[in-house]
């Protein structure tokens, strides 16, 4: 039997139990703890966790960047690797993470192509959209930034040492209209209270509130593929280019509440 790697999986979670359970099930056997740091759920996250060998840790939410690197100091290991609760896995890359570590790892930290699959979609199609970022690392070389909104690693190193693994992580952010809609809602408020707290107003604020939903739209319906996808890619490209236009609007209006107050 092949032996976890000494490594400290950590998962942030608030209302997953639909669908967190996939996400540990992908890091059973591979590592050799698995943190959930959970900021209140309601509906039973926390035993569910715990009934797949995930160590339960409260604490209230404080934003993205934050809360990871509240989860990132309750780790036992100095390499960790980071999984969403609405990530899986793949085989290919948990096989790609036992070769990189069957000897000592020769990089500060592993970049994951992480795709989307919508509704339906059990795993993702050929054009859906990837986003490629830095999830396995040591935390003595990078640690996630302290932001409420971004949630990426930032080495110490001005050139750190980074390679790619072969594989997808599948990301099923989509549960339902509703769902996506109300997660996109409350992040634009929180990107644009990110904005208005570093004095980051976009420039040609009326000219963006304009162009922000069409070109968004258009980027997400054509560029990134949903156009292959159906209705449901349509619906996707909507929403999206919504979220996009809500968070200049939420902008343009604490900005100009505040010039008239």
């Amino acid at each position: 039997m092949t032996e976890p790697l000494q490594i400290s999986a950590f998962i942030i979670a608030q209302n997953e139990a639909h669908r967190i359970g996939a996400a540990i099930d992908s890091l059973n056997g591979l590592v050799d703890e698995i943190v959930v740091v959970d900021s209140g759920s309601t509906d039973g996250t926390q035993d569910l966790c715990r009934s797949k060998g995930a160590q339960v840790i409260h604490n209230d939410w404080p934003g993205y960047g934050p809360q990871k690197r509240f989860a990132e100091d309750q780790c036992r290991h100095d390499w960790l690797l980071n999984l969403d609760a609405d990530e899986v896995l793949s085989p290919e890359v948990i096989a790609g993470v036992r070769r990189a570590f069957a000897s000592p790892p020769d990089a500060d930290g592993y970049v994951l192509a992480i795709k989307d699959c919508l509704p339906g979609e059990p795993r993702p199609r050929p054009f859906a959209h990837t986003t490629r970022a830095v999830r396995l690392y040591d935390k003595r070389k990078g640690r996630y930034v302290d932001s409420i909104v971004h949630d990426r690693v930032k080495f110490s190193d001005p050139n750190p040492k980074t390679k790619d693994l072969p594989g997808l992580v599948w990301h099923y952010s989509v549960v339902s209209l509703g769902q996506f809609v109300d997660k996109l809602n409350k992040y634009s408020t929180a990107q644009a209270e990110d904005m208005a707290a570093r004095g980051r107003v976009p420039s040609l604020l009326t000219l963006r509130l304009l162009l922000e939903f069409p070109l968004s739209f258009l980027k997400y319906y054509i560029l990134r593929g949903d156009i292959m996808r159906g209705r449901r890619g349509f619906i996707h490209s909507m929403a999206y280019a919504f979220h996009r236009f809500a968070r200049i609007a939420k902008v343009w209006e604490a900005t100009h509440d505040k010039t008239r107050g």
